[in-house]
């Protein structure tokens, strides 16, 4: 059985009960903070709910890193809030977290964003880069153009450096890292990977978007996506590669806007907090 956590949150735009509501998900080694662009955009119009998923940010690992885990902090926090449905949109691991659960109760899935990401397994691109991290040694960083330096051996691309220092942080007199490395460690045969769904399929609106420049959404891997959702439809953003929304925000949102007032039209259903949710037709 998956134990929810609660998962350290970023809120922005309309107050509750006046916007739809919108959860961005973050990738691996990620957190809310990536997505703190987007959400300032999407906040004029939409009530935007971000989390640290858990093992990432300022959220525990629980019991361990799985997608049902993560759909079930993900409902948690639904509850907590008192919403019935959220339209979601998840980059890479967060995408598959978010496929996992409309896969799982679509009920509380309004629509479906996914970001260059699709629900198979991947080759092991990033099992080297956790150990990495865990071979990095804190004792000997002096500041955080020290922590470059000694990452730049085996990270050697600026950019992923960078987003994967963003978990290095100096406390108490030492540098420490906020993400759970040895949970990672443990579950990067699943992260990679995604949970056989049965017959599962999610009948409501979703968006598959992935950059020109990246190879994670290519050729054989739509067919699982059009299997497991229907309804899907695919749209590349030009110029932009696996971070999608960072490379190219403005084309990202172009693609974003029609799932967005999908999203918006298949209505929800906002439940005092404490109640148990509806079970709400799907579409």
């Amino acid at each position: 059985m998956n134990h929810p956590i609660p998962l350290h949150l970023r809120e922005y735009g309309a107050a509750p009960g006046e916007g739809p509501p919108v959860l961005l998900l973050h990738g691996l080694f990620g957190s809310s903070a990536n997505w703190h662009g987007i959400a300032r955009r999407l906040a004029g119009a939409h009530r935007v709910l971000v989390p640290d998923l858990r093992g990432h940010g300022r959220s525990p690992a629980g019991e361990g890193i799985s997608y049902p885990a993560m759909a079930a902090d993900l409902i948690g926090l639904l509850d907590e809030r008192g919403l019935a449905q959220a339209t979601l949109i998840g980059h890479s691991m967060g995408g598959k977290a978010a496929m996992w659960l409309a896969l799982t109760a679509p009920e509380r899935v309004a629509a479906l964003g996914v970001v260059d990401m699709a629900p198979v397994v991947y080759p092991d691109r990033l099992g080297a880069l956790v150990a990495a991290l865990r071979a990095l040694p804190l004792d000997q960083i002096a500041d955080r153009r020290g922590a470059q330096a000694l990452l730049a051996p085996a990270v050697p691309d600026p950019g992923v450096r960078g987003y994967l220092l963003q978990n290095l942080e100096h406390a108490d007199g030492a540098w420490r890292w906020r993400i759970d490395l040895d949970a990672l460690a443990s579950a990067m045969p699943e992260i990679r990977g995604f949970p056989d769904p049965g017959t599962a399929q999610f009948p409501g609106p979703a968006l598959f978007v992935y950059g020109t420049e990246s190879d994670y959404v290519t050729g054989e891997r739509l067919a699982p996506i059009r299997a497991l959702f229907p309804l899907a439809r695919v749209r590349p953003v030009a110029g932009a590669g696996h971070w999608v929304y960072a490379d190219q925000p403005e084309g990202f949102l172009t693609a974003l806007s029609g799932l967005l007032d999908l999203g918006h039209s298949s209505g929800r259903t906002v439940l005092r907090p404490g109640l148990s949710p509806p079970r709400l037709a799907a579409g």
